[in-house]
């Protein structure tokens, strides 16, 4: 079983799905948890299950409130370790009419909060010998059907992991993105179809074995976030429950 013992993670959307079980997952692992999310309430609920660890409302698509947030945990735990960029954000449109607003939300939450927080940990990391682990999503590797603003960010989140491997390939830090296909979170049971969407289209998305639940992806990002993954960097972890198989 992967050991996280001794180590500091700042996870972010850790209100729910796949924040909520990485944050809960590193716990039982041993690690010390900083959740982030806009929700506090959601949150105090996640944390009931995350003993010794800490959490704050934030929101990522600032860069202030992204610096603010790593500074508080090194300032509660005295170090960072570990970065979780696990919050997303998805909403279906028709890219005709989608709205500059939608599309600059699809940005900020999945690629330029991301962007923020890496930027602002890399200090904490590279003195301890830390790593990051982003979040992409099967949207990231090919496109899904009226998800541009989406696929577009979490494309860019494979670039950017893969430009910080590149940049930081001499330094004590490692870098990887795990891109997980359907889970069971809110974000996906419950998702609004756009007005006349085709079905067929929308259902091509599902895994053939179903959907997934958070804590299976969550173990994948507990392995590169730990020792054992000591000599991974700059990977791209395609974790789908066999949907890319075919």
């Amino acid at each position: 079983m992967t050991d996280l013992t001794g180590k500091v993670a700042l996870v972010t959307g850790a209100s729910s799905g796949l924040g909520a079980a990485t944050a809960k997952l590193f716990a039982e692992r041993g690690a010390t948890v900083f959740g982030i999310a806009r929700d506090t309430d959601r949150m105090a609920a996640v944390f009931a299950d995350v003993p010794g660890g800490a959490y704050k409302s934030v929101d990522i698509a600032s860069p202030q409130a992204c610096r603010d947030a790593v500074a508080a945990c090194v300032e509660k735990f005295g170090r960072l370790d570990v970065l979780v960029n696990a919050a997303g954000f998805h909403q279906m449109r028709h890219t005709a009419t989608m709205t500059d607003d939608e599309w600059d939300q699809d940005l900020a939450v999945n690629l330029t909060g991301p962007f923020h927080l890496c930027r602002a940990a890399l200090p904490h990391l590279l003195d301890v010998g830390g790593n990051i682990v982003n979040v992409s999503s099967v949207a990231g590797l090919e496109g899904e059907v009226y998800s541009s603003g989406y696929c577009a960010a979490k494309h860019g989140i494979v670039g950017l992991t893969k430009a910080l491997a590149v940049e930081y390939s001499a330094e004590r830090v490692r870098v990887n993105v795990v891109c997980p296909g359907g889970m069971s979170t809110p974000q996906v049971t419950e998702f609004a179809a756009p007005e006349n969407a085709d079905w067929n289209l929308i259902m091509r998305i599902a895994a053939p074995r179903g959907f997934m639940e958070p804590v299976d992806v969550a173990k994948t990002i507990a392995f590169l976030a730990s020792d054992d993954a000591v000599a991974i960097h700059g990977a791209v972890y395609r974790v789908d429950n066999g949907k890319g198989a075919g």
